[in-house]
Order: structure tokens, then C-alpha cells, then sequence
């Protein structure tokens, strides 16, 4: 069994979920499809990885408070060890509108502590023992990267929505053997790419919602897989975790980064056709099976 350590981002959602986004004008909506639940990008990862098979630790900040217990008792599974630290502000929630083509306005409720009081060290022998290091963009994890340097493990990051030039993210880019992101507010992702390839990064990954996703190797060569158009869409939440979370498990398998695009694809698929921020069917036979039925032919 693969190990993964992640860290950062579990929270409490509210989801509403409305057929188009609202017109920026005062106004009374009756009628939306609401919920409340697990969500964040460290949540979505750790549950994807642990159903796919991987022995998990996953390590976030939770609020000593209801929601807090929510949080924990929805992060259960034999593979996952979660570790946690008390966050003073509380646990972090959000706001997520989603219209029917998958978009999303995230608004941030109440947002994790950016410098909480934490003993780093406690770190260093869960990554040095772990097969994956994925170090997800929640502020207080720039402070693993260069644990993970030191040790000398490669470096697995998400920049989901990254904008060109945003001072946060950097830290992160500059750390990174692999890179994922989408082109939501990329328009040149290429260049984007392609550049980080030439910084030495081993692979970049970006996704394009409905349009596929895109992958440059560092031999500079491109891939680009479509969607699979057979998963219909509930809830588009945690779809890009579980992609990340696909890709690795097939590259754990010694796949090559086709075969692990394609795995990665039907692990999205899979997620956007159930109403968590995982679909618990993600299990290794089941992916198998879907790998079979989707892209034997090919």
C-alpha cells in the first residue's frame, strides 16, 4: 500500500446550487437546491486518495466547535489518519454558489488561520516516511516545502484557479516537482506550462472543466485527454481533487502520463456524478473497471 501525506484545507460548506448565477441587482431568489456539508481542497484529496487505496495522513486545522466535530466525523476511513491542529478562528466554512454548467463563486465565511501556533517539527518523520508528498495551498503549508527539500522529497501541488502573477501562489510554484492547476483564469496556461517545465519541474497538469485537460512532461511533450462525456453532472465540487487524486494513483501504478490522465479523468467523472466532494465508488476495482469500459479500445 502507497503512502500519502497531505495537509491543509478541511472546512464546512454551504453549497446552493441555481440553474444560472444571479445578475448583480437586488433580488429575491425562492427556490435553490441547498446543502451543508465536508468540503475544501485538502478534505477532497485525503478521502479520493484513501478510497483509491493509499495509506493517508491527512493534517488540517479544525475549530474546537460543532462544526468542527462535523468536519472530523466526516473524515473517517480505515486508510486515513487525520491529524489535527485547534485553529483559534474557528473551522473555516464557505459559501459555494454553483449555477448547472459546474461554476462556482466560493465566498469564504470564515477562513483558516493564516500563522497558527504550530510545532513544524512534528512534520518531518511523517513526510520523511511517505512515499507522496502533496502539499496543498493553505498559507500555513508554505512552511512544509522546505521540510520536504530538506528531506529530499518531490513536492505534489494544486494551484486550482491561479491567476498569473498572484505573490501567493509562489512559494509553491517555486517548490513543486508537480504541478496542477486549472486555466480558469489562465488564458495563455501554455505559456504557463511550458515555462515551469524550463524552471526544471518534472510535469504540469491543467484541467479545463468541460474541456479536457492538459499535461506537459519534462521531455517538453504535450498530452490532452477530453472528458468523458457518459458522467452526468450533480455536483461539480472536489471534481479537481479527485483528478489529482486519479492521476496519482495511476501514477503510482508506473503508468505513463496518458494512461494517468485517463485514470485521472474518470476519478473527476465519477466525483461530479455524486453529490460529495468524492464519490466513495472511487475504489481501485471500480476505476479499473471504468478504465475497461472507457478508453480499452484506445
Amino acid at each position: 500500500m502507497k503512502t500519502v501525506f497531505t495537509c491543509g484545507g478541511a472546512s464546512w460548506n454551504s453549497v446552493i446550487t441555481l440553474d444560472e448565477f444571479p445578475e448583480s441587482i437586488p433580488q429575491t431568489i425562492h427556490h435553490c437546491e441547498f446543502d451543508e456539508t465536508l468540503g475544501n481542497t485538502g478534505a477532497g484529496k485525503a478521502l479520493a486518495l484513501s478510497h483509491l487505496g493509499f495509506k493517508t495522513t491527512f493534517h488540517a486545522l479544525i475549530g474546537d466547535d460543532t462544526l468542527g466535530k462535523q468536519v472530523k466525523t466526516e473524515l473517517q476511513h480505515p486508510n486515513l489518519n487525520l491529524i489535527t491542529d485547534r485553529d483559534p478562528q474557528g473551522t473555516e466554512r464557505h459559501l459555494n454558489i454553483m449555477n448547472n454548467k459546474g461554476e462556482r463563486i466560493s465566498i469564504f465565511m470564515n477562513p483558516s488561520s493564516d500563522k497558527p501556533n504550530i510545532d513544524y517539527s512534528k512534520f518531518e518523520a511523517l513526510i520523511n516516511e511517505t512515499d507522496y508528498a502533496v502539499i496543498n495551498i493553505s498559507n500555513y503549508c508554505r512552511n512544509l516545502l522546505p521540510i520536504c527539500k530538506a528531506l529530499l522529497k518531490d513536492i505534489w501541488t494544486d494551484l486550482h484557479d491561479y491567476d498569473l502573477g498572484n505573490p501567493y501562489h509562489q512559494d509553491f510554484i517555486e517548490a513543486a516537482d508537480y504541478i496542477f492547476l486549472s486555466s480558469d483564469n489562465l488564458k495563455d496556461y501554455k505559456s504557463f506550462m511550458e515555462q515551469q517545465i524550463k524552471n526544471g519541474k518534472k510535469l504540469v497538469v491543467c484541467t479545463h472543466a468541460k474541456y479536457g485537460a492538459s499535461a506537459i512532461n519534462e521531455k517538453g511533450e504535450w498530452l490532452n485527454v477530453p472528458i468523458i462525456d457518459a458522467y452526468n453532472m450533480l455536483n461539480a465540487n472536489g471534481a479537481g481533487d479527485s483528478f489529482f487524486s486519479g492521476f496519482l494513483y495511476a501514477y503510482s501504478k508506473g503508468h505513463d502520463t496518458l494512461k494517468c490522465l485517463q485514470y485521472a479523468t474518470i476519478v473527476a467523472g465519477l466525483c461530479i456524478n455524486s453529490s460529495a466532494i468524492y464519490n466513495p465508488k472511487s475504489t481501485p476495482d471500480i476505476i479499473e473497471s471504468e478504465y475497461l469500459k472507457h478508453f480499452q479500445t484506445l
